[in-house]
């Protein structure tokens, strides 16, 4: 647990040395960040997972796709949001990030409506790499925000909240392609399938423009259409008591910037830690979708329905990890048991043969792997803490690295010919899941008191350095 919290119960929501006006402070951050993180989330995997649910809905029919088209398009995705993901390291403490985050949702909006047109594999492709450079720096963007208010007791519960944004999305996009192929079918000489990615694009483009307006950006480049100079003095106020950067102002060149970030240990212990949790992932690849389609009892409608089941249990795995992260057992005890859930998930669906009822638990049980992102990266922002412009590099970086791997390990060990049984890849999954409980508490763990303590002799530090300059002055004034 969090040093701010030792002594305070689960169920308290404050710390117990917040002040009032912090308390009021608190509660507006989360009323202006959180929901629209939430909005902007669930909207961002609408588009993102669409593909999937497309693809069982008639589109491989329609474009005549018999190989490994669908593990493809997704790799081709994961490229895209890599290169995106590049410039971003830099941009965020450059410009307000209330126009940063709207701007690329009105992007990959754009992208997501032009696919509902697509006629060959090629063109498809070509849109999902764009949807992915435009997608590509908002998961690590809203994490820049959230460091930027929020200390690192209250980082969980609300990256937590933001990230059912996720599971509503996947969940939301089954509801909405099962909804297309029941009742728009045909319907101005349109396969369901293709309304899926026009009705997707409408609901995009006004959250964008609504994030212009409510979303606070950050301490050094507010949005203070609903922020006092009172509200953003107390907010910086409070963050430097833990020793936090909320300048963001750049001290170094670009070159000495990335020579001190890549001279220093946490970004390859972190970009490793977060390598393993993003391998660690099986939902993306379709698995569950493709394994229902498989057994031959459902329709179309109904395979999108009960393909809402995995997500949809998801959001109560994602508020229970992250939760219970910052009011019970910290974040190595949230990830520890995330994924020793995820590791047995696994193991289940690696063997394979075992009662039905099994794959149906192990299928749903997918999503707790995915429940301590959030979790994860609420810990890099509270140890990257002591410096804005290297927080956000890294956060960027590792983030991006991470995800690269995904689009060549996805290749490897999901390859479509091979569903409903991904052998190596549920495997795979299950490895990595083991490995990151391991090294959370062998590697990470230790990091991140090792930067605790840091800030907590710099804030003395501080303190000792004002004194003695006080004293200074003091002893030139007497005569």
């Amino acid at each position: 647990m969090h040093s701010k919290r030792q002594g305070r119960a689960w169920y308290h929501w404050y710390a117990k040395d917040d002040s009032p006006e912090e308390r009021r402070l608190i509660i507006k951050l989360d009323l202006l960040i959180i929901p629209y993180a939430v909005i902007a989330y669930w909207i961002k995997y609408i588009d993102q997972s669409n593909l999937t649910n497309a693809y069982v809905s008639g589109l491989k029919e329609d474009l005549s796709f018999n190989s490994n088209q669908l593990v493809d398009l997704n790799s081709l995705y994961i490229a895209g949001a890599v290169i995106g993901q590049l410039p971003f390291t830099f941009i965020f403490p450059m410009f307000p990030m209330n126009y940063t985050i709207p701007a690329l949702e009105i992007g990959w909006g754009l992208f997501t409506l032009l696919q509902y047109r697509v006629q060959s594999f090629a063109e498809l492709a070509a849109y999902r790499f764009l949807v992915g450079i435009f997608e590509a720096a908002f998961f690590p963007g809203v994490h820049y925000v959230l460091g930027s208010w929020y200390r690192g007791d209250e980082l969980g519960r609300r990256g937590g909240i933001f990230y059912v944004g996720q599971m509503l999305g996947t969940l939301t996009a089954g509801l909405i392609q099962s909804g297309a192929s029941a009742h728009l079918d045909g319907v101005r000489g349109m396969a369901g399938w293709r309304w899926m990615f026009i009705i997707s694009a409408l609901m995009t483009i006004p959250v964008a423009i609504a994030g212009v307006f409510v979303w606070p950006g950050t301490p050094a480049k507010p949005n203070k259409l609903f922020l006092t100079d009172t509200d953003l003095s107390l907010a910086v106020n409070r963050l430097k008591k833990q020793k936090a950067d909320v300048e963001e102002r750049v001290n170094q060149t670009r070159l000495q910037l990335l020579r001190h970030i890549l001279t220093d240990w946490k970004i390859y212990i972190l970009g490793l830690w977060d390598i393993f949790f993003w391998n660690a992932g099986s939902t993306s690849y379709g698995g569950y979708l493709l394994w229902i389609k498989s057994l031959k009892r459902y329709s179309t409608p109904k395979i999108n329905q009960l393909g809402t089941t995995a997500p949809a249990l998801g959001i109560l795995y994602v508020l229970f990890v992250n939760f219970s992260s910052d009011l019970l057992w910290g974040p190595s005890g949230a990830i520890t048991f995330a994924h020793t859930w995820n590791f047995v998930a696994m193991t289940i669906l690696a063997i394979w043969k075992v009662p039905e009822a099994a794959k149906w638990f192990a299928f749903n049980s997918a999503y707790t792997q995915v429940a301590m992102s959030s979790v994860l990266y609420g810990w890099c922002n509270d140890i990257l803490r002591h410096n804005a412009v290297e927080r956000s590099v890294i956060l960027v970086f590792i983030n991006l690295f991470a995800q690269s791997t995904t689009a060549w390990t996805g290749i490897l060990v999901f390859p479509t010919v091979e569903a409903p049984r991904f052998l190596k890849g549920w495997t795979f999954c299950a490895v990595n899941s083991f490995v990151i409980i391991i090294f959370t508490w062998a590697v990470v763990r230790p990091l991140a008191r090792r930067e605790e303590r840091r800030g907590e002799y710099g804030v003395g530090q501080e303190v000792r350095e004002c004194e003695d300059k006080s004293r200074s002055i003091e002893s030139a004034a007497r005569p």
